[in-house]
């Protein structure tokens, strides 16, 4: 029976919002997918028996893990058909996930490419057991399978997270200071010193969804990535002459990325990955302008684990 709800209950549902958004947007990789799914948890909490829930935040998280799996689910033909690479949505994060080592790789544009070749269940399975720390029998009546299903799918899907998550990680400070001499070098157009920061296999994905022009397979070697942004500052891109064109060093998914942005829009976001020494070993390119909107809205999400 549909119980009113009450604005302690509006309370309760707004005290774990930020959470059910930092679940659905690393099962889904999308911003208004994410929104979505937290907005279908909130029309089913409002129509619970909540006098019956014992432990609020658990069941909320098991609602909206349940509605990303089958949004995912509905979503895999789009994503399998998408031209060219399909990367994740970016978000503008703040220091709270940045000064989290955890928060921070679980939700870097890195893992969240990752966690996109896994199959939904083995996702979502992935994120709430070793992002959230959900145990086997929660993650079962989320998801709705067996426990032993879910150990399965738990360690299919830890076991290829492991064999293709990046393996050396500079410390933060390392990574700014690479970042902004890498800004600094591509919007001078400094050859020389993009050579210097890029790894000799530095691979570029670029996204633009059929949308904008970009390459749809990945740019390999420190040469070619090294021309394709050296030349940012000598041709129009989308319109935006050189001149009105403006990058900014922004937190994107946990760490350091670039804004690139013209007269009243956004127009690619950059975010990196980084060897042990520093030198960046993948750069991710996002310029599907339907994929930008969270961060030409300018908010800053919280997607901290708790």
């Amino acid at each position: 029976m549909t119980q009113p709800y009450s604005d302690r209950d509006q309370q309760v549902f707004n005290q774990h919002r930020n959470l059910l958004f930092s679940v659905a947007y690393r099962i889904l990789g999308t911003v208004a997918d994410a929104e979505d799914a937290v907005q279908d948890a909130w029309i089913k909490w409002s129509a619970a028996d909540r006098s019956q829930v014992a432990d609020p935040k658990a069941y909320l998280a098991r609602i909206v893990s349940n509605l990303a799996l089958q949004r995912l689910r509905s979503t895999q033909h789009q994503r399998e058909t998408y031209v060219g690479p399909w990367l994740p949505e970016p978000i503008l994060t703040g220091g709270d996930t940045a000064g989290d080592v955890t928060d921070a790789e679980s939700v870097s544009t890195a893992m969240l490419v990752v966690l996109e070749t896994l199959s939904p269940l083995e996702r979502a399975v992935f994120v709430l057991k070793e992002v959230f720390d959900f145990s086997h029998a929660e993650i079962a009546e989320a998801v709705e399978r067996s426990e032993t299903a879910v150990r399965q799918a738990a360690h299919r899907a830890r076991e290829h997270v492991r064999a293709r998550r990046p393996r050396f990680t500079a410390d933060r400070s390392r990574q700014r200071d690479v970042t902004e001499r890498f800004l600094a070098a591509a919007t001078g157009g400094d050859i020389n010193i993009l050579m210097e920061l890029l790894s000799p296999d530095v691979t570029l994905w670029t996204d633009g969804g059929g949308k904008v022009r970009q390459a749809l397979r990945p740019v390999v070697g420190a040469q070619t990535v090294a021309a394709w942004f050296a030349a940012i500052g000598e041709v129009t891109y989308q319109g935006v002459e050189p001149a009105d064109m403006k990058a900014a060093l922004v937190e994107i998914n946990g760490g350091p990325g670039v804004v690139f942005s013209g007269p009243g829009k956004v127009i690619a976001t950059v975010t990196f990955d980084f060897d042990a020494e520093g030198r960046i070993t993948t750069i991710h390119n996002i310029a599907n302008p339907d994929k930008l909107q969270a961060i030409a809205d300018g908010t800053t999400r919280d997607v901290a684990r708790n």
